[in-house]
């Protein structure tokens, strides 16, 4: 225990020097940024909600503007609010915007400093990061189409049969898609032991890295005490011996097939095949995997899922798709070749993503040496954090934007939306949805060739609607209902959903019987 009150002495110590330097600006001529009062040491820490803070920073910026400052115990966060600020500095400084804050809970504990998404702008990253851009480039994620392809099938016929599970079978989609490529094997049901534990691997992730979800990474002194009196210490050691096991299996597996001679292609067969130009270990090989998977299975299902949601909500959006379809397609099922001539299917996705980001709250992002910015000082070691959901909600950018409008991405109306030519745009390379500068996501390219090919295939096959009364009546259904975590998706939520023909199902059917039968082992 007196090691305890000794780290509690030293804490105190610390966070008072460090809230009387914050707030008197020591040694510093500076212009003040504006932010909420705080309390004694504790500054903002416990004026954010423990979940969706996103929607309280969004009040704050309509109050204080688009940068504005939270302290967190003895450190600054500076929240950014616009694409124009986010852009200025996380895309055009990328050199020295681009490292996290280190979060002694999700980075340290439970990751063990080898998860990329958590790294600090160092080495280790850049090395990892080489990996993931040759997993990941563009001539990369054509080559993916044909799994993409055969799981859409797969999942539209379950849509189809039984659209009351359709949470599952998105996330079987994206989980069939990233396993495949990552690890070089099919999922068939999504109740394969493997498949079980990364996915929890992966809500783990999210629960653990959510905002103020410890007081550790607020308070990082707390990381001080002793694990048999820190029972997250307990938590986050044994999260990381299940993550870390399971990665090792998956790698080993892979192994395995390589040395019996299999042809089967997938990312820990080219990292195991080119380590050494990687310089790599092969627990640090194993996260960025494991990280490819984190990125690109949550993050694709939420985003279909706030599609149903949209559906629901603006039918008119699926009647425009349909015909789109109906006339650049007719009754044969949607190809990616296909895609550059359905601008409408591009542009409700895209609208999707800017309504509801999966990643509402954005991603923190740590400064690595001293700047200015429109008058404002910022000291090495600031957190900036684009809050992804008023970014999305700038009206100088985004008219009308709590609405659902997908003619904002196609309409000259919108001159802040509208690009040229519509077989092109609007696409989703650079979007903000995937964050700014060198921390953008990595699976973007394989991201939207996803998005695009679900939401085609769905529109083309399927009508989704309300649920009715016996009456006849429309169902409450809320537009904002969404689960706690830094990837968010709609609560669990009820609609009628139907093929728009049987020949249109038969094609579904025979197509994905087609698909089984050519399928690479």
């Amino acid at each position: 225990m007196l090691v305890v009150w000794a780290a509690g002495l030293v804490a105190i110590s610390w966070l008072s020097l460090k809230m009387i330097v914050l707030a008197l600006g020591v040694g510093e001529n500076q212009k003040p940024l504006p932010g909420p009062p705080g309390k004694l040491l504790v500054g903002n820490l416990f004026d954010i909600p423990p979940y969706h803070s996103w929607l309280k920073f969004k009040q704050w910026a309509d109050i204080y503007g688009p940068l504005f400052q939270l302290k967190l115990g003895g450190r600054q966060l500076v929240v950014i609010s616009t694409e124009k600020v986010a852009n200025d500095l996380l895309r055009e400084r990328g050199n020295f915007y681009s490292s996290r804050p280190h979060l002694p809970m999700a980075s340290g504990i439970l990751s063990r400093n080898m998860r990329p998404l958590l790294l600090p702008y160092n080495d280790r990253w850049r090395r990892g990061r080489k990996l993931m851009h040759q997993l990941t480039m563009q001539t990369a994620a054509d080559s993916y189409q044909p799994v993409q392809d055969y799981e859409s099938r797969k999942m539209l016929l379950c849509l189809i049969d039984n659209p009351h599970k359709y949470d599952k079978w998105f996330e079987l989609y994206a989980s069939g898609v990233v396993f495949r490529i990552g690890f070089g094997k099919w999922i068939e049901t999504g109740e394969e032991d493997e498949v079980k534990r990364i996915i929890k691997v992966n809500h783990n992730l999210e629960r653990v890295a959510s905002p103020g979800a410890y007081l550790v990474d607020s308070m990082p002194f707390l990381n001080m005490i002793p694990e048999i009196f820190a029972p997250f210490k307990r938590e986050g050691r044994k999260l990381h011996e299940e993550e870390l096991n399971l990665f090792r299996q998956l790698q080993s597996d892979v192994r395995r097939m390589v040395d019996k001679g299999s042809e089967t292609r997938s990312f820990t067969r080219t990292f195991i095949e080119n380590q050494d130009t990687y310089q790599l270990s092969d627990d640090e090989g194993a996260y960025v995997v494991g990280t490819l998977f984190e990125a690109g299975s949550g993050t694709t299902a939420a985003a279909m899922m706030s599609l149903c949601l949209a559906m629901c909500h603006f039918p008119e959006w699926q009647t425009r798709m349909q015909a789109e379809l109906d006339i650049q397609v007719g009754l044969r099922m949607p190809q990616f070749g296909d895609i550059p001539n359905l601008p409408t299917v591009r542009a409700v996705i895209k609208e999707v993503l800017r309504w509801r980001p999966v990643t509402a709250g954005g991603f923190p992002h740590e400064l690595t040496k001293d700047d200015e910015y429109n008058g404002y000082h910022f000291k090495k070691g600031t957190i900036f954090h684009p809050n992804q959901w008023a970014i999305h909600r700038d009206a100088t950018l985004y008219p009308d934007p709590d609405n659902f409008r997908p003619e904002r991405w196609l309409d000259p109306k919108f001159p802040t939306t509208y690009k040229e030519p519509l077989t092109k745009y609007p696409n989703l390379q650079n979007f903000t949805c995937f964050g700014f500068g060198r921390r953008i996501c990595p699976g973007q390219n394989i991201a939207e060739r996803s998005l695009n090919i679900l939401t085609a295939r769905i529109a083309w096959a399927c009508t989704m609607s309300r649920k009715r009364d016996a009456s006849g009546n429309e169902l409450p259904l809320p537009l904002y209902d969404y689960t706690k975590g830094f990837n968010t998706q709609p609560e669990h939520f009820e609609f009628d959903l139907v093929a728009r023909s049987r020949e249109r199902y038969e094609v579904v059917k025979e197509s994905l019987r087609e698909a089984r039968a050519n399928r690479e082992p």
